[in-house]
């Protein structure tokens, strides 16, 4: 088996509701920018991985002059600053666009894409109850879409691009146990061939 010095950063993004309650650099990722941004954690929170049409046209249009500056855009600077400073040193970082980011900087990763069916979806977006008086399905549409626009503005490539990832694994076909330890197994086989 290789050593824990061969495994690469590992980036896990994922449709929403299809991902495991996984704590890594997910809500410290979110303190980590706040502090090296000024932006507010509640600010990155809210824009730091969504970017819908009308945003990401606005972005366009407005980029264009000199005296506009978009949070989004600031956000994500601070995002990859961060994303490339976590990846001096193994680690797993979820969602941001960290793939792209670290593909583009040239820094090895092994990246996981998690996807489930919608009803999964729905289910497990009721038991985070984020949805607030949205109509549940409406709300996993419309955050898979706007991670989706995010994405595709900041990387042009879309968020579920296969010539990008490692590997796409259902989150819904084994239990989140079974999940893990599959990944976990195929990470220790990749970073054994490097």
């Amino acid at each position: 088996m290789a050593s824990d010095k061969n495994i690469p950063v590992i980036t896990i993004s994922r449709q929403y509701g299809a991902g495991f309650d996984i704590p890594w650099y997910d809500k410290d990722f979110v303190a980590r920018t706040a502090a090296s941004s000024g932006y507010s954690e509640e600010d990155i929170r809210r824009e730091g991985e969504q970017l819908s049409a009308g945003g990401r046209f606005l972005n366009s249009v407005l980029n264009n002059s000199a005296a506009y500056a978009s949070s989004h855009d600031g956000i994500f600077q601070a995002q990859k600053k961060v994303i490339l400073d976590l990846a001096g040193s193994p680690c797993i970082i979820i969602g941001r666009c960290a793939n792209f980011i670290l593909r583009e900087a040239q820094i090895p990763v092994f990246s996981i894409f998690l996807y489930a069916d919608l009803a999964f979806r729905v289910r497990r977006a009721e038991e985070l109850a984020e949805y607030g008086s949205m109509d549940v399905q409406k709300f996993v549409e419309k955050v898979d879409a706007q991670r989706d626009t995010y994405c595709r503005y900041y990387t042009k490539h879309a968020l579920d691009d296969l010539t990008l990832l490692d590997v796409c694994l259902n989150a819904a076909r084994l239990p989140m146990e079974e999940n893990a330890r599959v990944l976990a197994e195929m990470i220790r086989s990749a970073a054994a061939k490097t």
